[in-house]
């Protein structure tokens, strides 16, 4: 009788991945959205030496900046789409290497055209980088364990913006503007050799991808999707960045962008919402807690980028600042978001505090650091400035480590790639419509003021001629003639007057800015009650 031999399990040649300490995947993820979003302001101080430098108008460089931010906006949205389609590794590796590649290209530009090209695809690869490295956070960490990880990365996105005037200042006085952008390069390489390391896409990842192709294989593409949302991003996006600069509607490509702009996401959003598998998922804005955290990142984007733009802008103007010093102002704030973001991550995963009270708070405290920006005057010192900057920066420590928690409270895990691009999304465009909003309110305030104070100083006003009197017969016992020193001394009053009503335009956009963030504050109540690290209910 024949004895039964029972079959030898096939070999294989595949190898376990690899055990990978999660933190080692967070740095490596970080480093390269850092370098990039250090990359959306280093360039702002170095403009007046990069039109000396390629031989073209301070006007005409700025669009060194737009451009940056309009390919930027286009790609962002897209994100979780592209790395559905290529792979999240892949996509991000190649984002990472377009990003390098393009920052060596900026920095050897010969002219303002191959520059402008270069930034373009520099905003492509950057574009993904951040929502990217987001849903490769949440993937990475288990829920009880995120808090920390979103510590991380609150830390990048809000120090990188902040250090990038101060750092771009520090280049372009000590050595050379191009290497604003040459620095990019070994730090790009860096990440992609780490990221090839250690990074790698989680298996039920392999599912999601599955459903961005048909029953034969083909590749399910959302072409007037990507249309419309392409269009509509980059024609805001031109609008809110160059629309002062032309006049608003007064001018007539403005009035034509804004009209493509509203149309073209109107349909977009109309689209998307009805397409079997959309670019964006604008459906996850059903989900209560997720839709109200993206309120909170559109008012975390308007508020911190509108004030990192507008303190520097204030402190060189009013103060006399070097663009340096003026940076450093900010650095207080980012310290104390370096680090205290840790300790409220440790609160939230210990259950020490939950993520609903600790965002309530943190909304309230940056509101009242607003308020309290709006109090300032022409005699206020770097220390009232820098202590103010670093209240705001107690408030954002708070912020964001909550409200990443709140974002995902609701979410399965297949929506988590999804989900990191919408937030994104709102965060960018946040901060798109607060730098729109300073530059424009602060000049509009600013005329307003000057109306005002000027109507009630006269040329024929007793005490102001008295006062330029005094002040010409000063400059006359020290060498100015009669007619020279009564110019002088009427001019000098226009530059206080002109001076105190710039200080009153930009309080004006604080206080604003303040109000905003504390009438969104009781929406944190609105969101529903869940247990921080535990499971999403089916049906959410």
């Amino acid at each position: 009788m024949a004895t039964a031999v029972a079959p030898m399990p096939a070999q294989t040649n595949a190898r376990p991945r690899p055990i990978i300490n999660p933190w080692v995947v967070a740095l490596t993820v970080t480093l390269a959205t850092f370098m990039e979003l250090l990359d959306t302001s280093i360039a702002n101080v170095s403009l007046p030496y990069i039109a000396g430098g390629l031989g073209r108008s301070y006007d005409e460089v700025t669009w060194i900046l737009t451009t940056y931010l309009v390919a930027n906006a286009v790609v962002l949205p897209m994100s979780a789409w592209l790395s559905r389609v290529f792979g999240r590794k892949n996509y991000y590796m190649a984002c990472v290497a377009l990003f390098t590649i393009t920052s060596l290209m900026c920095g050897i530009a010969p002219t303002l055209g191959i520059m402008l090209i270069a930034r373009v695809l520099q905003g492509i690869g950057g574009g993904g980088l951040a929502p990217v490295e987001q849903a490769i956070l949440v993937d990475t960490f288990e829920p009880a364990k995120r808090a920390s990880a979103f510590a991380l990365y609150t830390v990048a996105i809000v120090t990188a913006p902040a250090i990038g005037p101060v750092l771009g200042g520090w280049i372009t006085d000590n050595y050379n503007w191009r290497w604003v952008f040459l620095i990019n390069i070994p730090i790009g390489f860096i990440s992609l050799y780490f990221t090839n390391k250690y990074v790698h896409d989680p298996d039920s990842f392999a599912e999601e991808r599955k459903t961005v192709r048909n029953a034969a294989g083909k590749l399910n593409v959302d072409a007037l999707g990507i249309a419309l949302i392409a269009v509509g991003s980059g024609a805001l996006e031109i609008v809110l960045d160059r629309g002062q600069i032309d006049d608003w509607f007064g001018s007539p490509t403005i009035c034509w962008l804004f009209v493509i702009a509203v149309g073209a996401l109107t349909a977009a959003v109309f689209w998307e919402l009805h397409v079997k598998d959309p670019v964006i998922d604008f459906r996850l804005l059903k989900i209560r807690n997720f839709a109200i955290a993206n309120v909170f990142y559109f008012v975390f984007g308007f508020g911190l980028f509108g004030t990192t733009t507008m303190i520097p802008q204030l402190l060189q103007s009013l103060y006399g600042y070097r663009a340096i010093d003026a940076g450093l102002v900010l650095g207080p704030g980012a310290f104390v978001i370096t680090l205290l973001a840790p300790v409220g991550a440790q609160l939230v995963q210990r259950g020490i505090v939950h993520p609903r009270v600790l965002l309530f708070g943190a909304v309230i405290i940056v509101g009242i650091s607003m308020i309290h920006y709006s109090h300032f005057n022409l005699q206020t010192d770097y220390n009232h400035y820098a202590l103010a900057r670093a209240l705001q920066g107690l408030g954002y420590a708070f912020f964001f480590v909550p409200l990443s928690v709140i974002t995902y409270s609701q979410l399965k895990p297949d929506q988590n790639n999804k989900a990191s691009s919408l937030t994104n999304f709102f965060r960018n465009w946040g901060g798109s419509f607060g730098i729109a909003f300073i530059t424009t309110m602060s000049e509009r305030r600013q005329d307003f003021h000057q109306e005002r104070v000027g109507s009630h100083l006269s040329h024929t006003s007793l005490g102001l001629q008295t006062q330029i009197q005094q002040t010409a017969t000063y400059l006359t016992q020290h060498g100015y003639s009669a007619a020279d020193s009564v110019a002088a001394a009427t001019a000098r009053y226009y530059e206080q007057l002109h001076a105190q009503t710039q200080l009153l335009a930009f309080m004006d956009c604080f206080h604003i800015i303040g109000v905003v963030t504390l009438v969104a504050a009781p929406l944190v109540l609105l969101t529903k009650p869940f247990k921080v690290g535990g499971k999403v209910p089916e049906g959410h």
